[in-house]
């Protein structure tokens, strides 16, 4: 498992839609080692820290896997590292193997795995294509959200370690599979809202979702 390509970039205002936007999803990759620090990269910022950012979300990864479906889905669009707005392209990290609570080294660093990311439509923005949303939620292929417990100097060809692992009953992939496809698992709905890793939002979320399914 390896960090592929370290992606950062600052936010910048676009016109979408007749609206001036400010936005940070336009990464680009760079060359060289950077601080990982609690909240980000060096060089990176989030725009809208009401919905991006924080704790929680420090650093997006991607799985490098994912490129080649998205290339056919869009032939003739270029699609290089940092397309979807991630930190980090990986290789060897996919939804349905890691788990919430997952602890790994990078480097001299370390961080935890918090949530899958849910597309706003600033993915729209950097595609230029308002269906990229939803495409991208049916397609499960979401990425993931660090948490950064340890921060250090990290960079593209850095080793990805997992060194602890919290449960092993919810993925990343299985937060969305709850959220948008499979809102009436009860059993695994309660399974999440025990896991100490995952945002009290998202433990919130689905407690509700419990509620509505059993009344209690």
């Amino acid at each position: 498992m390896k960090v592929l390509s370290l992606n950062v970039g600052l936010p910048r205002e676009v016109i979408w839609q007749g609206k001036h936007v400010t936005t940070g999803i336009f990464k680009e990759p760079i060359q060289g080692r950077v601080m990982m620090r609690r909240l980000n990269l060096d060089g990176d910022q989030q725009a809208d820290l009401t919905v991006h950012g924080g704790v929680s979300k420090a650093v997006y990864a991607y799985p490098s896997e994912h490129y080649n479906y998205w290339r056919s889905e869009f032939p003739g669009m270029d699609l290089s590292w940092g397309m979807f707005g991630e930190n980090f392209t990986t290789e060897g990290l996919l939804e349905d193997t890691v788990y919430v609570g997952d602890r790994f080294r990078i480097s001299e660093t370390e961080v935890m795995v918090t949530e899958p990311r849910m597309p706003c439509y600033k993915l729209g923005i950097k595609f230029g294509r308002a269906d990229i949303v939803k495409r991208f939620l049916a397609s499960r292929r979401t990425g993931f959200y660090f948490a950064v417990m340890r921060e250090g100097m990290v960079g593209a060809g850095d080793d990805v370690e997992l060194i602890g692992r919290e449960q092993r009953e919810i993925s990343v992939a299985d937060i969305t599979r709850l959220y948008a496809f499979d809102k009436g698992d009860v059993k695994s709905l309660r399974r999440a809202v025990r896991v100490k890793a995952l945002p009290e939002s998202w433990k919130g979320y689905f407690q509700h979702q419990l509620e509505k399914q059993t009344g209690q």
